[in-house]
């Protein structure tokens, strides 16, 4: 250390290493976290694979509602009648 009066980054500096030599890591403390972490992973994963589910099978119900609600009579959109040529042609 220096001699003179210490900057404020050295005091900060020594009171880090002071603390952090003081921490001690629980055993096996990773692992456990890392179990954790992929629980909560698959879970993520479970909602948004029932979620797709879900809406993928809304769309398909209403697509077959909407379906369902068209009339049996062709409509006039996809009508292959052809109209007479006008009388004089």
């Amino acid at each position: 250390m220096t001699t003179g009066p210490a900057s404020t980054e050295d005091q900060l500096r020594e009171v880090l290493v002071t603390l952090a030599s003081g921490v001690q890591a629980a055993p096996h403390a990773y692992q456990r976290v890392q179990k954790e972490w992929r629980r909560r992973e698959r879970r993520r994963r479970l909602f948004l694979a029932i979620l797709v589910v879900l809406v993928f099978t809304a769309a398909d119900v209403a697509g077959l509602w909407a379906l369902n609600q068209a009339r049996n009579q062709p409509h006039t959109v996809f009508n292959d009648h052809v109209p007479a040529p006008p009388p004089g042609e």
